[in-house]
């Protein structure tokens, strides 16, 4: 038997103080001296994170003898040359609660491979295998824990600890693993096993998430023509408190985080906004499979996760996932029109009220991610775009448009699906301007206008006109209406046009939106309001003191800024029109509410149809 060139064990040592130790053994080091190093970055997440930081010891011995090891960058040490297997081992502190880090107590242990298994440079090719072991006896009572994991086994009993294999670095990293107890949910998709694993307190109705999951990855399968390679899907499911949601990629598994009343139980009944809003995260990182994990751009798909890779093309793999996320969702049957539409609106009412859409384009915010959309300050509202949700309604847009101009012989569906097949399968990068190149080639079209304004322009995308083509209703409010704060044809409240959070029952300045009220008065972030006209301002009464003013009135707003107390005048301007409602045209013609079927109904690729 060929004995594996690099071997890993990872152990959760002290759950109590959060540390597990890692050894990485290579059994033919570098005669130089071996260099090792940790990512800086996970794919999936574009922001340098340097998991490095969280080592706090690094040591190396060869045949029972310690060998010299230092730090040659933030991210690399290097070892003294020597001539047998050489193993390096790594104490990481892990108390990140995310889908993208690593978190260990006495409750679970969690961990991407980015933020625990070193690279063995010049050795990234080789096949790799992994020893997954329990917390030590002395460290508490475990005997009950099990493993869940995408990683396949060489030797570990399912859902046991032991060997597990990699092909190489790349795989290695890419399959995170809860340890602890934890609830399993099992089905079947297309004859493909997957599985649901839950942990944290919950109540879940098991059979519902069993039966919806099936619904949407089956869609999705047949979306593009049958399953995946893939033998088998994990979805790590991490259950809190409230406020919990995100999710993380990879090519076997996916890690999401949920709040527990997201979850569905045997008393919720019909689908709650909870409930499709997790259907929908597990819809997005599901479409993943295809879309970002196989179908690559060309720049990710180099990158040695060193360095930032930037790319413009995040609001394709991003953008084009937010968008069929929930449309899948409607497509499959889980959610009606309806409610579909509403989820629609609230996309289009979240970049409604970023103004940093007139500034940065879908381009810009793709290829600056890593230095903006997830580093946003108090400035973030007036100066980005998310590249999920503008990504999410150019991809509606241009969806709409395909069909349009092509009698609805075409859609996006197409695209995507050729994009599978040129790029995903074969495993060729998507290069930066390959998208587009391809959208043109499979639907006939002339397209560079609508890519020029939709991706490297400022305005606002034309979703009335393209929803009218499908007999669906845009309007713009000022959300008074949704929050049940008024008649929708009462006076316009005044508006400050600030994002107020706040502090000890004081109403601070979190945010000041460009060309509103309170900039043109001069305030800003961090001011905390203390007078509106001589009366005490506070979070609780803002909104009250306001109501009681007019549009076009002038008042005297008194604020700190730090510890000095300032006088601003303030012209109060009507609420901005930014909360969008979608509704189904009543008076819609007959082509329209044809042209709107077509598009909700379910999407099969070539071999994909349902028995």
């Amino acid at each position: 038997m060929t004995q594996i060139a690099v071997q890993y064990r990872i152990t959760p040592s002290d759950p109590a103080a959060h540390l597990f130790t890692v050894a990485c053994t290579v059994t033919d080091p570098d005669r130089a001296g071996q260099r090792f190093s940790l990512p800086v970055w996970i794919p999936g997440s574009y922001l340098v994170r340097d998991f490095a930081r969280h080592v706090l010891s690094a040591s190396a011995s060869s045949a029972g003898a310690a060998v010299g090891i230092r730090k040659a960058d933030k991210s690399t040490w290097v070892c003294d040359p020597c001539d047998g297997p050489l193993t390096v081992t790594i104490q990481v502190y892990a108390y990140d609660l995310s889908v993208r880090g690593c978190h260990l107590d006495t409750t679970h242990g969690y961990f991407n491979g980015t933020g625990v298994f070193l690279r063995a440079e010049g050795r990234d090719a080789d096949p790799c295998s992994v020893v997954l072991e329990a917390p030590p006896a002395d460290a508490g009572d475990f005997d009950n824990w099990q493993v869940a994991t995408s990683l396949r086994t060489a030797g570990a009993a399912c859902g046991g600890f032991g060997e597990y294999a990699a092909d190489d670095y790349d795989d290695l990293i890419d399959h995170p693993v809860e340890i602890g107890v934890f609830t399993r949910v099992n089905f079947s998709c297309l004859g493909v096993p997957h599985e649901m694993v839950l942990t944290g307190q919950h109540r879940a109705d098991l059979d519902r998430l069993a039966r919806d999951l099936t619904t949407i990855c089956e869609y999705h399968m047949r979306f593009f023509g049958g399953p995946p390679p893939i033998d088998r899907y994990v979805f790590l499911v991490m259950v809190v408190g409230e406020g919990g949601y995100g999710g993380l990629e990879h090519r076997y598994s996916s890690s999401l985080m949920c709040s527990r009343d997201d979850l569905p139980t045997a008393a919720t009944g019909s689908m709650s906004d909870a409930y499709a809003r997790f259907l929908g995260l597990v819809s997005h990182e599901y479409f993943h499979l295809w879309n970002v994990k196989r179908i690559r751009p060309e720049v990710l798909k180099r990158s040695r996760l060193d360095a930032e890779a930037p790319t413009s093309l995040l609001w394709v793999f991003e953008g084009i996932t937010s968008y069929y996320d929930d449309l899948a969702l409607v497509r499959s049957g889980l959610i009606d029109t309806r409610r579909y539409l509403g989820l629609l609106g609230k996309t289009a009412t979240r970049v409604y009220k970023s103004r940093g859409r007139h500034v940065q384009t879908l381009s810009q915010s793709s290829f600056d991610a890593w230095i903006k959309l997830y580093k946003a300050d108090e400035n973030a509202p007036n100066a980005i775009v998310s590249y999920y949700t503008k990504g999410a309604l150019a991809a509606l847009a241009l969806d709409l448009l395909i069909r349009e101009r092509t009698g609805a012989a075409k859609s996006l569906d197409d695209v995507m699906r050729v994009l599978w097949q040129r790029h995903g399968i074969s495993d060729t990068g998507v290069d930066e301007a390959g998208f587009e190149a391809l959208a043109e080639e499979v639907t006939g079209l002339e397209l560079k206008a609508f890519f020029d304004a939709a991706v490297r322009g400022t305005e606002d995308l034309p979703l009335a006109q393209a929803l009218s083509q499908v007999g669906v209703s845009h309007a713009l409010t000022d959300g008074r209406k949704a929050r049940g704060s008024g008649q929708a044809d009462s006076p316009p409240r005044p508006s400050l046009d600030v994002v107020v959070k706040a502090r000890n029952g004081a109403a601070v300045l979190g945010n000041v939106l460009r060309g509103g009220a309170a900039e043109r008065a001069g305030l800003a972030p961090g001011d905390e309001l203390v007078a509106i006209d001589s009366l005490r301002v506070t979070h609780g009464n803002l909104s009250a003191r306001l109501r009681a003013c007019a549009v076009g009135e002038t008042v005297t707003v008194e604020a700190f800024r730090r510890d000095e107390l300032m006088e601003f005048v303030v012209e109060l301007q009507a609420p901005v029109k930014d909360t969008c409602k979608l509704v189904v045209d009543d008076e819609a013609d007959a082509a329209a509410d044809a042209a709107r079927a077509a598009w909700l109904a379910p999407s099969y690729g070539a071999g994909g149809d349902p028995a």
